[in-house]
């Protein structure tokens, strides 16, 4: 953004005034002002470039990360509940998931998210299904986008719900406009976000996945694992401890034992 500063003047005329600024020193302010502007301009010339720049490479690697992910995901889809146990050690995201949330998940096979060859433009996020007595649907789709207009937006798959099975009916007295924003703020269920479309702009769940579960879902899924692990070797720290103080402690008994016979000996030489 270009300004237009030749008419700016660096210090008001009562200040220059009051201070004695020779003109000449106000002019050279001047020119300075205008110079700062010119390199200012290059500066966001620069880095508008760098951003273009980082966007390409950005999109290189996604390019060459695909078939790296396609692989990851085969692999996911073999592991018993990793969707649900993923989600269920992810802070954020657990918060989402009660009871029957809980249970449709379990039939949750693998997450995929794809973004957009724009990245900046949006993303995409594949909840895969295997069959199960809640819904027909295999795949569930939310995805996140900027509209015409330029602000986001988002739409999702419809669910198909099988007969007496649709878990977020019991929420459907609060789906007007005054509850819709508070649900947003805090949503009541994973299904309810997934249907949620009022303020896409502000969907840390979406970007929870994208950013935190995707690059590295195993990570969340190890969570418990690891908090064993690392709670063996505190115990193993602390036995080893015990056994240092308890060496010390008779070490220092037996200096004890010791000091105790001299005096007894230097005694009997007194007697």
């Amino acid at each position: 953004m270009k300004l237009n500063i030749r008419n700016w003047s660096f210090l008001p005329e009562e200040t220059s005034a009051s201070v004695g600024l020779p003109k000449k020193g106000e002019k050279e302010q001047q020119e300075a002002i205008e110079h700062i502007d010119e390199i200012q301009n290059e500066i966001d010339r620069l880095n508008e470039q760098d951003n273009e720049e980082i966007l390409k490479v950005e999109q290189k690697y996604n390019k060459l990360r695909q078939p790296f992910f396609q692989k990851r995901s085969e692999l996911i889809s073999k592991i018993l509940n990793l969707g649900v146990t993923t989600f269920g050690n992810h802070l954020q995201v657990s918060a989402l998931l009660g009871k029957e949330n809980e249970e449709t998940l379990h039939y949750l096979t693998r997450v995929e998210v794809t973004e957009f060859e724009d990245i900046k433009s949006g993303y995409r996020v594949d909840f895969y299904f295997d069959e199960n007595p809640y819904f027909e649907n295999k795949v569930l789709s939310k995805e996140f986008h900027l509209n015409e207009s330029g602000n986001p937006s988002s739409k999702s798959t419809e669910i198909k719900w099988k007969s007496g099975k649709d878990v977020t009916k019991r929420l459907s007295q609060m789906q007007n406009k005054a509850s819709r924003k508070r649900q947003h703020e805090a949503p009541e269920s994973f299904l309810t976000w997934f249907t949620d479309h009022s303020d896409a702009g502000a969907d840390d769940l979406g970007e929870d996945i994208k950013d935190d579960i995707w690059p590295n879902p195993l990570q969340y899924y190890l969570v418990p694992h690891m908090d064993d692990e690392e709670g063996e070797d505190d115990n193993e720290e602390e036995e080893e401890g015990l056994e240092d103080t308890d060496e010390e402690g008779d070490e220092d008994e037996g200096e004890e034992d010791d000091d105790e016979g001299q005096e007894g000996e230097e005694d009997e030489r007194d007697d």
